[in-house]
């Protein structure tokens, strides 16, 4: 397993050269883009620009892991539906573009306040998943869905979402949710989702999270990606980032 940033937050008002700098002094191996952040690196960028952002990471000791969306499948309106899986697919077109091995979405709410059962949005998410992977297989790149939002983040949940998708390259980012507990550990939930899990998004690593089980797990599953940091921005985020290694370094034993 290797260590990674996702941009949201600590990063968020860097541009490209300070990431691959902070993150190359800091041993953090690669990085999740947040689309729509001071890093600019979108889907309208031309093909020369698209180049450069490849060169640039191949050119240093940083890895690009994937793109940050928030694009989500739950929309009771077709058309909103509809900009949401035609963004995906122009996400992925860049994500192949820049070298990047996926592309993040998630789903974020159910609609029973509107009359929609849970059970239809879950199928919709799965559908529109499935049409987005195909496209990501084209592409030869991962669709990632986030275990995230209120109620869709619990992991049986994900696990319908992406059964009903029923393609290999539609798989899970865990996301190292409260709700991953259940009766006081995570190996049931997790057990919903391994052999699924295609990127992991981790916080926090103070807390009381079971981070030690998470990476055995992880271990014993045979996952060999990215641990992704999603933390707070600092004042000192050098600094920061150093400790996160060694705290992340000692409690997955790597």
């Amino acid at each position: 397993m290797r260590l990674g940033l996702v941009t949201y937050n600590l990063a968020k008002d860097w541009d490209l050269e300070t990431i691959i700098k902070n993150c190359g002094e800091t041993g953090f191996a690669g990085v999740e883009l947040r689309v729509t952040h001071a890093h600019k690196v979108e889907s309208d960028l031309s093909p020369a620009q698209r180049r450069e952002v490849r060169r640039r990471f191949a050119d240093s000791q940083v890895e690009l892991v994937g793109l940050g969306t928030a694009f989500e499948f739950d929309a009771v309106d077709p058309a909103e539906l509809k900009r949401h899986t035609e963004g995906t697919k122009a996400y992925l077109q860049l994500a192949a573009d820049l070298g990047a091995s996926g592309v993040k979405v998630r789903p974020n709410k159910i609609h029973e306040d509107e009359g929609v059962p849970r059970e239809q949005t879950f199928a919709q998410i799965g559908q529109a998943l499935r049409q987005c992977a195909e496209v990501a297989a084209g592409l030869g790149v991962e669709l990632r869905l986030e275990v995230h939002g209120r109620v869709t983040c619990e992991p049986p949940y994900i696990r319908t979402m992406l059964d009903h998708a029923d393609h290999p390259s539609a798989v899970a980012c865990w996301n190292s949710n409260p709700q991953d507990l259940k009766d006081g550990a995570i190996d049931a939930n997790f057990a919903l989702l391994e052999g699924r899990i295609g990127l992991v998004h981790i916080n926090e690593l103070w807390n009381d999270y079971p981070w030690r089980r998470l990476f055995a797990l992880l271990r014993q599953s045979g996952y060999e990606g990215y641990c992704l940091a999603e933390i707070s921005a600092s004042a000192d985020p050098l600094r920061l980032m150093r400790y996160y290694r060694a705290l992340f370094a000692a409690l997955a034993q790597i």
